[in-house]
């Protein structure tokens, strides 16, 4: 028997429709019906009743997808079992991460379980201002951080969960309340600035200290974590740049966030040490991204 009969015949289960079944499969609706019309002589009955209207399972077909849903499982969880085996996904994975891990990279963490369930993952919090040293000390195997990554010694994939910036201000701050700031309306407050050893062109593109028009933007208080930054700005003596989502988060009485036009949005990146070619690294950056 075709193994490609069979995954014809689930799809088509899963869709009742010839031609989804067809862009699915990446072939033509003459070709899954063909695969159909095969297995059903195989087995010597009707899988599926077809009329102009409506695509719907015969008995037989409820049957046979009941027995054999579970059975293509397994097979495919070997065979994606043996290929992580073969290259070399398995054992535990330490990523890091800075702040909050956002829901969708939660679900991408169980996608990524879910197709190697002989790697397990483990995520360990970074400081917000050091973002690259523990993938250096390899006390994490990558680590998801906010983009640019400038350093030599490091590889990053490619960026995603790209979002619009917001200001988080005090209550009391001139800005709170307001629809939207302009990036140029930031050379009218303090930003928080970022503690070292994260690089300056880090440092700067989280908290920068220029219009895009090159007016200076006041530097606040130097802080280290998210909640250092946060508690300036609820003492109102800076305001500090989030991603929306990120600022959802860490909604709170005394702060409000205000949209701001004309800065680059934020983005987050898989970085890891260019001389690891971890292929665990690999496959996570591939699941995250997509």
């Amino acid at each position: 028997m075709e193994i490609r009969e069979l995954e014809a015949f689930l799809v088509l289960s899963e869709e009742l429709h010839f031609g989804r079944a067809a862009e699915r499969l990446y072939v033509s609706q003459g070709r899954v019906s063909q695969l159909l019309q095969t297995l059903e002589r195989r087995i010597g009955g009707r899988l599926l009743e077809r009329t102009s209207r409506r695509v719907a399972l015969t008995p037989l077909g409820e049957r046979l997808l009941a027995d054999l849903r579970p059975a293509y499982d397994g097979l495919v969880g070997a065979v994606d079992n043996a290929r992580a085996a073969a290259h070399g996904i398995e054992g535990v994975l330490r990523i890091g991460f800075s702040g909050v891990l956002l829901e969708r990279l939660t679900r991408r963490v169980e996608a990524f379980q879910d197709r190697y369930p002989s790697c397990a993952v483990e995520l360990v919090e970074l400081p917000y201002a050091d973002p690259f040293g523990a993938v250096r000390r390899r006390e994490v195997d990558g680590a998801i951080v906010l983009s640019p990554v400038r350093e030599p010694d490091l590889e990053s994939g490619p960026p995603f969960s790209v979002e619009p910036l917001t200001l988080a201000v005090s209550r009391r701050h001139p800005y709170a309340g307001r629809p939207a700031v302009s990036a140029e309306e930031l050379a009218g407050c303090a930003l928080v600035a970022i503690a070292e050893p994260a690089p300056r062109y880090w440092r700067e593109a989280q908290s920068p200290v220029r219009t895009p028009a090159g007016l200076p933007i006041p530097s606040g208080p130097v802080v280290s974590t998210f909640q250092e930054g946060l508690s300036a700005v609820a003492a109102d003596r800076a305001a500090m740049l989030f991603c929306t989502t990120t600022a959802y988060y860490y909604g709170r009485t005394d702060i409000t966030f205000v949209p701001v036009k004309g800065l680059p949005e934020s983005s987050l990146v898989v970085v890891q040490a260019r001389s690891g070619d971890d292929a665990r690294v690999r496959a996570f950056s591939e699941i995250v991204t997509t």
